[in-house]
Parts: structure tokens; sequence; C-alpha cells
């Protein structure tokens, strides 16, 4: 069955997160208070409705607690996104995913109801302070506790190229595991290039190593950045 998911506040974020699940196939339902904005999503395959999203009655009129998770996408709002968490809570949703301006505003959101708290412009920063550390590192993404995750690029010319995944010995060498290898590339849309990945594989042991591989590992961030060094 797919999931439910409800979003309150379209701006570029909320739109987005938007798009993106009614390009997957999710059943989506967009609220925000702009009947423009509203109208802006008659071309996906999603419920949108304008309502008042700070008034309880109406949220719950809208039907958003019966949806499988709520994401309150609204940014620089703060009173607005706190008092739609505690109104979504008090109405018994279980899922609610907030995004957060501040660690101050996180903590509120999370006292409120918020079972989730983002940071979609702090994330973004790391993720681009990463790969302008190490070109090598196309993502990096910090899951919490002892583990990151990161995509490295293996280049033209790189002494990895050609060889069997087994005597590479990546996790023994280099205290990180290789989850799976992307292959993906460039390619002409109407929005101008966008990179296409066709496909994912999951390694084992003879796998050969070709140039423009993503290798998407799991280690500590110190181990990671040592083994994007390589690159």
């Amino acid at each position: 069955m797919k999931r439910q998911i409800a979003v309150i506040g379209i701006g570029k974020f909320g739109y987005k997160i938007v798009e993106e699940l009614a390009e997957k196939g999710m059943s989506v339902l967009a609220l925000d208070r702009n009947r423009g904005i509203i109208e802006k999503l008659k071309d996906f395959t999603v419920e949108a409705m304008q309502i008042d999203t700070l008034d309880k009655n109406a949220l719950e009129a809208s039907g958003v607690k019966d949806a499988d998770a709520v994401i309150v996408a609204l940014g620089t709002e703060v009173e607005s996104s706190i008092l739609i968490t505690k109104i979504l809570h008090d109405l018994g949703v279980k899922e609610i995913v907030a995004r957060a301006k501040s660690r101050l505003h996180a903590r509120i959101l999370e006292q409120v109801g918020a079972t989730r708290v983002v940071f979609p412009e702090e994330d973004m920063a790391i993720r681009v302070a990463n790969s302008m550390m190490r070109p090598s590192i196309r993502e990096y993404f910090e899951l919490g506790g002892d583990f990151d995750l990161a995509e490295i690029e293996v280049k033209g010319g790189h002494n990895f190229i050609g060889k069997k995944l087994s005597s590479l010995s990546i996790e023994k060498t280099y205290n990180v595991s290789l989850v799976i290898i992307k292959k993906c590339k460039a390619e002409k849309n109407k929005e101008g290039i966008s990179e296409i990945c066709e496909s994912k594989q999951i390694p084992y042991a003879d796998y050969t190593v070709v140039a423009g591989d993503i290798l998407v590992v799991i280690g500590d961030k110190k181990d990671i950045e040592r083994f994007g060094e390589i690159f």
C-alpha cells in the first residue's frame, strides 16, 4: 500500500517535496493558505487544498490526521510551524516531520510533538563544504551517531580501475563499508543538464571497478575523509 503523505506550507522546500513524492507515485495531500500556490500544483497528481493552516478545525476537516506522515515544511515562519506541529500532535498524527530554522526552534518543535526535525539549509551547507574539501566526494550525509555516508566517484586514471573489489579489500584497508555502487551520466532535458543514475550495483567480490563508478560508503567521518583523499 502507498503511504499517504501530507505537506503543509508549499514554499520552495515544500513544493520540491510534493514534486518528488508525486513523481514517485505517492499519495500526497498539499495544504497552504495561498490559493495561487495551490493552483501551481494542479499539474501534479496530488490533492491540494487552500485552508487556514493555523486553524485546528480546518486542518482536521482536511483529513490530514488520516495521513501516515505529515511534513511541516514552513521555514521562516517559526511561530506558525510550532503551532501547526502542536495542532497535528493534538490531532493524533503519529509521524510529524518538521523543518527547523535553528537549534532552539528544533528543540521547541520536538517538545510540541515533532517526531523528526530537519535542517535542509544546514544539511546542504555541510554537503557543499565537504565536497569543496574533497572534490572526489560528490555527496556527504551526516547520519548521526558514529556513522556518516558519502558518495565518492572513481575518476579516470585511478588505480582502482580494472581491479576486483576482492583485491582492494576496502573495508579492511580503509575502515569504511561499501554498500552500493551507482552508475550515473549527464543528460540534457528541458531544464538544462541533469544527472541520471541509471543503475545501482550491489558490491560483490568479483565486481571490476570502472571509471565513473560512484562508491557509496558508510563509516566514521575521519575514515571517510581518508578514503576520499586517495581519489
